[in-house]
């Protein structure tokens, strides 16, 4: 079965999907400038518009990991968010663990598999 990849360029591919799971590649915000909620916020805005491109939504996530740059600082921030969008009823398997990201101002990063809509 071959697989799709899509948003694809020397270094990565955004999405890549193979036997009917979606996975993404590290998401992160837009702007690095604001605090860990506006941060998780965008960085799940991303994850919804690379999930709904695969023929996926959040309620089909089957496991995220999430990076924190500071843990004890931005854990609570990052649930505020996380607990506005996740779907009830339909929460993933998560880790949440504490990294030294790409760029000082980076404060959150997830990688995200998930099943295709039937």
């Amino acid at each position: 079965m071959p697989v799709q990849r899509l948003h694809t360029d020397r270094r990565l591919s955004e999405i890549n999907i193979h036997n009917g799971t979606v996975y993404l590649a590290g998401q992160l915000a837009d702007d690095f400038s604001g605090d860990i909620y506006q941060q998780t916020r965008e960085t799940l805005a991303n994850v919804d518009k690379f999930l709904a491109e695969a023929g996926s939504d959040k309620e089909h996530i089957l496991v995220v990991t999430i990076f924190l740059r500071d843990i004890a600082l931005h854990f609570e921030g990052m649930n505020r968010a996380w607990d506005e969008w996740a779907a009830q009823g339909a929460t993933p398997g998560r880790t949440t663990v504490e990294a030294k990201l790409a760029k000082p101002d980076i404060l959150v990063e997830m990688n995200v598999i998930a099943a295709v809509k039937a």
